[in-house]
């Protein structure tokens, strides 16, 4: 392990942006970023990261599955837009649901209250993974809320096949003896990106506990069965049969307002049929390739993602 592995002496989750800006070489200013949270129906809270101006972004992020608000980090610096980047339910500083029910649907209904209260105007929603088929629905659901959309590799042809990588890092163990054994098997899992920017990504989503060890924070209490018998760790909606065509092809269908799709190059979750069929479904829609990117463009590529969302507000 480098030098660089092992947790600081004290997490400040406003204090990496530094990190962000000097790893990609991004000529910017840290911009005022705060913490707000929407108190939901039913006692829960939404959180979310506010960056720029209050109540006034153009862009709201929508993370996926087992990440949080914090992905979005770089793509936020390098955007330099106001915005607004959601922890879904389950995940990062909002409540988790008591019924594990992190479909998009009720995902997409939890997101519009916090979309609602501190980006009404926003001009573009991004939803990447989980985040992109929960951004689709509140497009069908709230669509007064979602004037444009870009869906970051991910379609409703998702399968177990497809995202068997994802599926068995999220699927891996709960806990683990030291930072650096976490940091190890987050390296293993994803070749496409820098350490630096890995072990940051765990100061966001893990936590230590008393002993010494170290814990993922999000909801892992919802879990499909794999066709091996083995629990995937993921939404139930994000995940079908290899067999089996997803009903969200429906609602993908649905959607009215502009639609892009961006797929990194190296990524098995989005492959050429998926394109097709999601051409052929939205025929106006624009799609991006991501050279050098696997799933989590917004990890690998953000500045080219950065660059991509730009031109969508330009």
């Amino acid at each position: 392990m480098s030098d660089t592995a092992g947790p600081p002496a004290h997490y400040d989750e406003f204090g990496l942006f530094h990190e962000n800006i000097a790893e990609f070489g991004l000529d910017v200013a840290i911009p005022t970023v705060v913490r707000c949270d929407v108190e939901l129906d039913d006692g829960r809270s939404l959180s979310a990261l506010s960056w720029g101006q209050p109540d006034a972004a153009e862009v709201v992020f929508v993370h996926g599955g087992a990440q949080n608000a914090h992905t979005w980090d770089t793509v936020a610096l390098a955007l330099g837009r106001s915005a607004l980047a959601v922890d879904l339910p389950g995940h990062g500083h909002s409540s988790w649901r008591s019924d594990g029910a992190y479909s998009p649907a009720n995902l997409a209904d939890d997101v519009a209250a916090a979309v609602r209260r501190h980006a009404p105007d926003a001009r573009l929603v991004v939803g990447m993974s989980l985040g992109g088929l929960t951004s689709m629905m509140l497009a069908n659901r709230h669509p007064d809320l979602v004037q444009s959309l870009v869906m970051v590799d991910i379609t409703p042809g998702v399968n177990q096949k497809k995202a068997k990588a994802i599926i068995d890092f999220v699927n891996g163990p709960q806990s683990f003896t030291s930072f650096d054994d976490l940091l190890a098997r987050t390296i293993e899992f994803n070749p496409t990106r820098s350490e630096s920017s890995l072990r940051r990504g765990i100061l966001h989503n893990a936590h230590p506990v008393a002993d010494g060890s170290w814990q993922w924070n999000y909801d892992r209490t919802n879990r499909v069965e794999s066709s091996e018998g083995e629990s995937s760790g993921m939404p139930e909606a994000d995940v079908i049969s290899d067999e089996t065509r997803n009903p969200m092809w429906d609602d993908f269908a649905s959607v009215t307002c502009p639609l892009t799709l961006v797929r990194g190059s190296l990524s098995p979750v989005v492959d050429d049929a998926d394109v097709a069929e999601a051409r052929r479904l939205q025929p106006a829609m624009v799609v991006h390739l991501v050279d050098g990117a696997g799933h989590s463009v917004q990890g690998d590529r953000p500045v080219e993602l950065a660059a991509m969302i730009a031109s969508e507000l330009n």
